[in-house]
């Protein structure tokens, strides 16, 4: 701890190399969750340096009642909100809006597939799909809910923390958790077909069958334990299921991250969002 202060101390004096020794520390981190913020990785990456650039000129008013994380965390999310309260809510059924993009666009879908062919980043899993949908997913709630359920089950910050990154009473952080995870657990319970076979969304069974189509995608889906315990686990179980495996992933390093981040960005331009080269 003294040592952390004696950088704290060395930042604030304007040594910018001891300030940076800090931030890398969670820098990962931080990108990830702006990440699933914006759903777009530029993005993510502009407001991390924005970040930077603003905690760093502002460290003089840091004045240690939070962790230094939870302090660049508050930066970082009041920028990104400034971005997102400008642009609508994305629907639930985005996938679908995407896919009807997808195939009437030859030339969108050979990118696709030009990316699944020739990226060292480029290779399906379920797994890893499954984390973009609760991107995408996480977009249809209103924002302070969806950073307030990032920030507690994906991120792990403590009530109080997230009090002081979106500056909320406990009351409204508690409840717009509450609200954030019924709302997530209700439409994955009548959407994902993984869990629910009522669900209507198929998503993670097809792609599986365009980029891997001789994996029995069975076997792929019987390897998630979320889909394998489906039948004994209720909604609130599967859905804490489907967080620890988000969890274990870290979307801009994952082996498909380029796949997932073009598929990010057709849902993107199935919100209006999208500046893709169509």
């Amino acid at each position: 701890m003294e040592k952390q202060e004696e950088k704290i101390q060395q930042a604030k004096d304007g040594d910018i190399r001891a300030f940076q020794e800090m931030f890398v520390v969670f820098q990962d981190q931080l990108k990830s969750y702006l990440y699933r913020l914006m759903a777009n990785r530029s993005e993510a990456e502009d407001i991390v340096h924005d970040t930077f650039i603003r905690a760093y000129e502002k460290l003089y008013t840091f004045d240690q009642r939070s962790s230094l994380k939870t302090w660049v965390f508050q930066i970082a999310t009041n920028l990104a909100y400034n971005l997102l309260k400008k642009r609508k809510r994305w629907s639930v059924d985005v996938s679908e809006q995407a896919k009807t993009i997808v195939i009437n666009n030859q030339s969108l879908s050979g990118k696709i597939e030009s990316i699944n062919r020739n990226s060292h980043f480029g290779s399906y899993d379920i797994k890893e799909h499954i984390d973009t949908c609760f991107t995408c997913i996480s977009k249809s709630l209103p924002i302070e809910n969806q950073i307030a359920l990032l920030l507690k089950d994906v991120y792990d910050f403590t009530v109080k923390e997230i009090m002081l990154i979106i500056d909320k009473s406990e009351g409204q952080v508690k409840y717009n958790i509450q609200k954030a995870r019924k709302s997530m657990e209700d439409i994955f319970d009548n959407r994902c077909a993984l869990v629910n076979k009522k669900g209507t969304c198929h998503q993670c069974s097809e792609l599986n069958g365009w980029f891997n189509p001789k994996q029995n995608q069975q076997i792929a889906l019987l390897k998630i334990k979320m889909v394998k315990e489906a039948k004994q686990k209720n909604k609130e179980e599967l859905y804490k299921m489907r967080t620890a495996l988000i969890k274990a992933i870290n979307p801009l390093k994952s082996t498909g991250n380029e796949l997932q981040e073009i598929l990010l960005e057709c849902n993107r331009l199935a919100m209006g969002e999208s500046n893709i080269d169509v």
